[in-house]
This record gives structure tokens, C-alpha cells and sequence, in this order.
């Protein structure tokens, strides 16, 4: 599984005295951060979709992304964002097309 810390604390967001924030008290500052950004209000649960799709779009391998997110199987990661993967193999499919045509060519 995936951790950081803070400073000397485990949490990801830890209050003043180094235990866990509340979730509702980070949901409100998100929230806070967006309306003030001129942001549409989502679901702090989306950012972990946002991390997921720029990750596998940009190359990093399917099990990595799983072990980060928590997932218990490289299947359920590639099952939630197959339409990221799909977008890549038809990527590397033409890629490959590329690469035959050019050696055809020769």
C-alpha cells in the first residue's frame, strides 16, 4: 500500500495536534480551494480518478497504478479505467503500424 507522511505525522492531512483531520473538515477546505479557483465543485473521490487517468495515459504500467491505488488486482484497475487503456493500445497499435509500414517500405 501507498504512504506519505507529513512532517512527523502519518496522516496525509494532520491537524495541529498530529492526529487525522476531520474528513468533513477536508472536504470543506477542498471545496473552499475550488470555489475560489473558479473550479466547478467535485468529489474529492475524483481526484484519485483525475491521478488514475493522467498516470495511465502517460505511460506508467497498469500494476503500478493498481498498487497505488490500493487495488487488490491490476484486472480491477484495468476494469475501472479501460477506456484509458484502450485509448493507449490504439495508440501503440498505430505506433507499431508506423514502424511496419516503415520497414515494408525499406
Amino acid at each position: 500500500m501507498f504512504t506519505t507522511s507529513v512532517g512527523n505525522s502519518p496522516w496525509v492531512f494532520p491537524s495541529p495536534n498530529g492526529g487525522p483531520i476531520s474528513p468533513d473538515s477536508v472536504l470543506h477546505m477542498f471545496h473552499r480551494v475550488l470555489k475560489r479557483a473558479g473550479l466547478p465543485k467535485v468529489r474529492f473521490h475524483d481526484l484519485r480518478h483525475t491521478f488514475a487517468t493522467l498516470v495511465l495515459q502517460n505511460g506508467v504500467d497498469v500494476k503500478t497504478v493498481s498498487g497505488m491505488l490500493g487495488h487488490f488486482s491490476a484486472g480491477f484497475t484495468l476494469d475501472t479505467y479501460a477506456h484509458i487503456t484502450s485509448a493507449a493500445q490504439r495508440q501503440a497499435a498505430q505506433t507499431m503500424g508506423s514502424v511496419l509500414a516503415g520497414t515494408i517500405e525499406t
